[in-house]
């Protein structure tokens, strides 16, 4: 068990992180761009607008797995 933490490896870490942990900072930014519109009370089309001009780079990288999964890339 060389050059392990807790029996996993550095890149299953890194792995790891980039998966659940960047998920889980996008679910937070989409509750912080939805408390962002109910605070600013933006109605439909403002809230729409929010959320399409905010998290409209969430969708690229997101599309980047599913590139990467149809490609056979790991």
């Amino acid at each position: 068990m060389e050059n392990t933490i807790l029996g996993f490896t550095e890149a299953q870490i890194a792995e790891f992180g980039t998966t659940y942990g960047i998920a889980g900072l996008m679910l937070l930014m989409l509750f912080i761009i939805g408390h962002l519109a109910w605070e600013s009370k933006a109605g439909k089309f403002g809230t729409f607008a929010l959320y399409l001009g905010l998290s409209f780079g969430m969708v690229g990288y997101i599309a980047k797995y599913f590139i990467q999964y149809k490609l056979g890339i790991q």
